[in-house]
Formats: C-alpha cells, sequence, structure tokens
C-alpha cells in the first residue's frame, strides 16, 4: 500500500472516529447552545461578538486528523439574530506536516448580514490564511474581524501537530418552516 493511500485512511479513520454522532434538529440546538455557554464560560468577552454579530455558525465538534494529508469535518447550527435558522458542515482538506487527531469546538461569527447571507448561499470559504482565536481566558478582547467574519476555537480532546495548509468548506441547509 502507498504511504498516500496508508495516508488517507488514517485520516478517514481518525475524522471518523472523532466525527460528531447524529443528532435530532432538537439535540443539535441544545448541542450548539451548549457549546456557545461554555465558550462564553472560557472568556466572558467573547459576549460582545454574540451580542453583535448579523449570525453565527456554531461547530460543537469538530474532528481532525492527519499523516501527512488530512481533514476535518463537523456539523453545526446556524443562528441569526440568536434564532436558530439553519444546520450546516463543514470540511477541511490539509497537506502539509501534520500527524494526529483532535477533536475541537468552533464558532465562526458574521459581522454583517452580507457576510451571513454569503455563508447561507454557499459562497463562503475560510481562505488558507484565515486563523481562529483559541479561545482562553481574554483572548477575544483582542480579537477583530477579518474580511467580515472572526473565528474561535475551543479545544475538547487529542493531540495534533501540524504546519499545514486548506481551507474550510461549509454546506448551509436552512430548518424547514410552516406546517
Amino acid at each position: 500500500m502507498t504511504t498516500s493511500k496508508t495516508s488517507a485512511l488514517l485520516v478517514a479513520g481518525l475524522c471518523g472516529l472523532l466525527a460528531p454522532r447524529a443528532a435530532s434538529a432538537g439535540d443539535a440546538v441544545d448541542d450548539a447552545r451548549e457549546t456557545l455557554e461554555r465558550f462564553r464560560k472560557k472568556d466572558p468577552d467573547l459576549m460582545k461578538f454574540l451580542e453583535g454579530a448579523a449570525g453565527y455558525a456554531v461547530f460543537p465538534t469538530v474532528g481532525k486528523g492527519g499523516m501527512g494529508i488530512g481533514g476535518a469535518y463537523g456539523k453545526g447550527i446556524v443562528f441569526e439574530r440568536g434564532k436558530p435558522v439553519g444546520k450546516a458542515s463543514l470540511a477541511q482538506v490539509t497537506i502539509g506536516f501534520q500527524f494526529g487527531g483532535q477533536a475541537y469546538s468552533e464558532v465562526v461569527f458574521f459581522e454583517t448580514a452580507r457576510t451571513l447571507k454569503a455563508f447561507k448561499e454557499g459562497q463562503f470559504a475560510l481562505a488558507a490564511q484565515a486563523s481562529a482565536v483559541a479561545v482562553t481566558a481574554g483572548a477575544s478582547a483582542d480579537a477583530r474581524y477579518r474580511d467580515g467574519v472572526a473565528v474561535f476555537t475551543l479545544a475538547k480532546g487529542g493531540l495534533m501537530y501540524e504546519a499545514s495548509v486548506g481551507g474550510q468548506k461549509f454546506e448551509y441547509e436552512a430548518f424547514k418552516t410552516g406546517g
């Protein structure tokens, strides 16, 4: 078996182990709200983003793994003005020095209605050079929006050594309304 096939199998296995399990829409919204509460407890200054954003996407668990070639995957909930409006998924492929696996939570804040609309319409991806703020006490105090988004992560477990390039891509699906 070639090294690239071995790497691809390892990545698939790690992401499968770390990926979030299927849940009902109600459970997923509850998980997202609990995740926001964990972020808020870790860094109360994050409230300025929660209160000022046009919307945000909360990914309670993102599984990431790699050995040369890596990947990440997570499912989450999108909120607009504090109300859940749909579900989202993120996927990432990375190439470069990396080894291991980890799970983390991620919140993507959208500064304007225009940026949120682009996300909902599938016209949004985080570029390879986009960076996230690892949430610790006070970490968000100096954080700023960049190109209309601010991204925060909170480690859940695992260990990963990485110096890679790659971007996150997202898919969005609105909740069905009416009866």
